[in-house]
This record gives structure tokens, sequence and C-alpha cells, in this order.
């Protein structure tokens, strides 16, 4: 937003001046006109120009921590009793992070102008997902805006420790593979030449160990280029295939069944669905509209598409515990937690259960597969160091034998 400054007469004729903050100086008229004030002069700071470059420059991607910290900020003021324009408008002054503040802005003009607070917020979807769109909705609806942030930023808790978890426990495999990668090519592109050119001179028979690598870095010198084009290439595509459908749901199928990771990603999924779930419900929100909006937010479009399917189930008058088992997602256990929670009444809370059994499963899985990845990682860089050895050194003690008996 721009600061206007401005003149102007109240409704008892005294002249008042002041400053405003708006999008265009038209819409700063009309923000004065509705507070009573009669512009007489209406113009842009000098330092505003300034300001919004700044600004622009600060901007960045909204991180999970600033988002939960936003949210726990609004969730003080609105507890506090604070308006929520005035409180928005409080936020986007004291924020660092140039895209959260100009989004509170545009959050602020749409309030000011009559607009919903779940309305404003759902424009933009980048930053607020839906299950935080309806929380909002609820909280707004029945006036509890406080408990259902509260809600909200245990939610966004959870969400960013599991990421964090994952990140913690793939980052030494993924740096041990892009070592060994790395490693490869400067051997393959500079070190094995070097040698080719010793043993060409000398005229050795090459064993084929050797042979089979001289060949590779061979290829790879010569058509080096292409290969990294068509790398490029057919990650395009294929990032491109799978953020569309059906691209998306293969992908999301198919990553289940992963060794190792599969059960992973198909128990962060339903985890966060176990959870989102009984947070919606605990809101108020009905079951198909929970299950509706959760389908959405899982991150997986297999599951949601299971998820889905189980709102239509319930809508033919089945149970819930009946459509999960159709699914074929959830254990035994699980279904049966399903079915207590239906007996009982307390779905939300059997539904919490779930979750946190879910995300102990992940837990453990996580430290399963730091412990499996490490060894076969260590055997599958031996196994390469060996053939490189092989290959590299065996036609150099093949000839250094021949020159000892000459």
């Amino acid at each position: 937003m721009i600061t206007y400054a401005y003149s102007g007469r109240d409704h008892s004729g005294q002249a008042i001046s002041g400053e405003v903050r708006a999008q265009t100086r038209e819409m700063a008229v009309s923000q004065l006109i509705r507070q009573g004030v009669t512009p007489v002069k209406v113009n842009e700071k000098k330092d505003s120009a300034e300001k919004a470059a700044k600004r622009k420059s600060s901007s960045r991607s909204v991180k999970s921590d600033e988002l939960i910290l936003f949210t726990r900020q609004m969730y003080a003021l609105t507890r506090s009793g604070v308006p929520i324009i005035q409180a928005l408008r409080g936020l986007a002054e004291s924020t660092d992070n140039g895209i959260l503040r100009k989004v509170m802005d545009d959050i602020v003009s749409d309030l000011v102008a009559g607009s919903e607070m779940a309305t404003a917020f759902r424009k933009h979807p980048k930053l607020f997902s839906s299950i935080y769109v309806s929380m909002i909705h609820i909280g707004e609806s029945t006036g509890n805006l406080d408990r259902a942030l509260k809600r909200l930023i245990a939610h966004l808790e959870v969400e960013r420790d599991t990421k964090k978890r994952i990140k913690s426990a793939m980052r030494y495999p993924i740096m041990v593979i892009f070592s060994i990668a790395i490693a490869l090519v400067i051997i393959t592109m500079f070190v094995i030449p070097n040698f080719t050119s010793v043993f060409a001179k000398l005229g050795a028979d090459l064993p084929l160990a050797t042979k089979i690598l001289v060949w590779t870095s061979d290829f790879m010198l010569a058509y080096w280029h292409l290969l990294l084009g068509g790398l490029l290439g057919f990650g395009f595509v294929f990032l491109n295939y799978i953020r569309k459908m059906p691209g998306q749901l293969w992908w999301d199928r198919n990553r289940l069944r992963f060794p190792l990771l599969g059960s992973i990603f198909e128990r962060i999924a339903l985890a966060r669905f176990s959870r989102s779930f009984a947070m919606m419900l605990q809101a108020g929100v009905p079951i198909l509209t929970s299950l509706n909006i959760v389908a959405g937010s899982v991150g997986n479009r297999y599951i949601g598409d299971a998820i889905i399917s189980m709102k239509q189930g319930i809508e033919r008058g089945d149970r819930l515990t009946n459509t999960a088992a159709a699914t074929g997602l959830f254990t035994p256990l699980v279904l049966q937690m399903m079915s207590v929670g239906e007996e009982t009444g307390a779905v939300d809370q059997l539904l919490e259960e779930v979750a946190d059994f879910y995300e102990q499963e992940v837990d453990y899985e996580l430290k399963q597969l730091s412990d499996a990845i490490e060894p076969l990682l260590l055997v599958f860089l031996g196994v390469l160091i060996i053939i490189l050895a092989l290959g590299v050194f065996l036609p150099v003690w093949e000839l250094s034998g021949v020159m000892t008996r000459h």
C-alpha cells in the first residue's frame, strides 16, 4: 500500500490533516469519505515510493515459521480484543517479509471494502491452505476466532516439525549420494583419460574392467553436453507431467510403492489426514465438508481420491469405519480405533490418537531408514572403489610384472 498525506474538513467544518494508506489515490479518497472527512488535498508522500521499493526488495517467500508467527500474533491480538483490521494493519507494519506484508495489506483492503475475513484470505491460496481458510471461516462465523487460530497454530507446528524430521533424516544420504556423483564425474572425465593416454603409449592389452571404464570415459567426454541436455529436458518434462492430471495421480500412487520411502510417504499423508480431520470436526465443521476439505490438503492426490470415496460412501449411508476400510489404506488397529470413536461419539479424539500413532510410526521408520541407508551407501561406495581400483591399477600391475620379468 501507498501512504497519502491529506488535508480536508470534518463534519463540523474544521480543518484536519493526516495520513491514510491505500493502494491508489482514488481508494484513499473513498476511504476518507467513509470516515466522514471531506478531502481537499490528497498527495502521495515523497518517501512512500522509496519505502515501497525497499519493501519490494525485501520480498521473499513466506516460510512456515513466519506463517506460524503471523498466526500466533493474530491469535494474541484477537484474544486481547483488538479489532481484526487494526490487528492486521499493525502486523503488516511490523513484518519484514514483503510478500506477507502485501498479502496483509490486500486483506485489510478487502475487509475495509466489506468482504468477509475468510473470503479475503481465500484470495491467497499459495499462502493460506483450504484448511486455514476453513478454520478462519468457522472462527468468524461462530465468534470464536481466537480458538480457531489456536488450533491452526498447533496444526501448523505439527506440519513444520514433520517436514523438519524428514529433512533431517534425508540430509546425510543426499549429501553422500551427491558426493559420490561428483566423484564419479571427476574420475570419469579427468582421471581415467590420463591413465588412458599412458596405456595407449605402452600398447598394453587392457583387462575387460579397464576397457569398460575407458569406454565410459570416452563416451562421457564426447557426449557430455547431450547427456546433460537430455537429463535437464527429461527433468523439465517429468516435473510438468506430474504437476497435472493424470500425471499427478500416477506419481502420487507410485511413490507410495518406493522401497524404504513408500511407507513413510503413506504414513505422513495419513497422519496429516487424521489430525486435520480431527481439527475440523472439533471446530464444528460437518463431516462431509471436513472430508472434502481435508482431501485436498493431505499432499497426495491418490490418498485424496480415497478420502473423497469415503465421503461418497458416507453420503450413501455407510459408517465412517466401513468407508475407511474400503480404501485399503488403514490398518486393522486404526480401523478399530475409528470404530470405537464412532460408537462413543468421540471420533475427533480417536482421530487425534490415530494421528499420534502414525507420527510415531513415521519417526520409527525414519530412524530405520537412516540405519538402513548408511550401510547400503557404504557397500555401494566400497564396490565402486574396488571396480575403479581394478580397472585403473590392474593394467599397471600387469605392466610392472612384465617389466620385472624383462
